[in-house]
């Protein structure tokens, strides 16, 4: 059991069945008046934020996050396969748990899933990854201290700017945190 008064970012704890992090919170001790702490939450399954405010005596259960590293495997159509590597069991995840991910991830790739009671409700792929450009416009020489971005696609279907000189086959790293173009490789 956790007290609202042990607040801190990053706990994971239950209300009514629902498991939440705490993303900001405020210990409040006003004038007049009881104390309370004013949060910030996040629900981990659904990802929708709320702001509530708590009694500092309220307990709550703590939440068992469990973090996994796995492996990428493939996609048979209507879900994405993932493997324990530690384990070889294969977790089978639809779209709508892997769909910020899966543009950044091609097979044999490692990933991040966490799980609440055995249930993966989140997946996050490497910060940085190196991917093939499949599809872009030509650039143009000397068209360099403009600082001119275009639209390119990636070997996993993801779309990207990049600056006008990368080219169509090139392999570039990205921050899969931002979506942002880093650097040729």
């Amino acid at each position: 059991m956790i007290s609202a008064s042990d607040f801190r970012k990053g706990i994971t704890f239950e209300i009514d069945g629902n498991v939440f992090t705490i993303v900001d919170f405020q210990h409040v001790k006003p004038g007049k008046g009881a104390a309370f702490v004013r949060t910030k939450i996040k629900n981990v399954i659904s990802g929708s934020t709320t702001e509530r405010t708590f009694n500092p005596s309220e307990k709550f259960p703590k939440a068992h996050i469990e973090t996994k590293e796995m492996q990428y495997l493939y996609n048979d159509g209507d879900l994405y396969y993932f493997m324990d590597s530690e384990t070889y069991e294969q977790v089978p995840l639809n779209y709508s748990q892997v769909e910020d991910a899966i543009k950044y991830l091609k097979d044999n790739m490692n990933a991040t899933i966490k799980f609440y009671k055995d249930k993966a409700f989140s997946v996050t792929p490497p910060n940085f990854v190196e991917l093939q450009i499949t599809e872009t416009e030509p650039g143009f020489k000397g068209d360099t201290t403009t600082g001119a971005n275009k639209p390119a696609i990636l070997e996993t279907g993801a779309s990207v700017t990049v600056p006008l000189f990368v080219e169509q086959g090139d392999v570039i790293r990205i921050d899969t945190r931002t979506g942002d173009y880093m650097e040729r490789v």
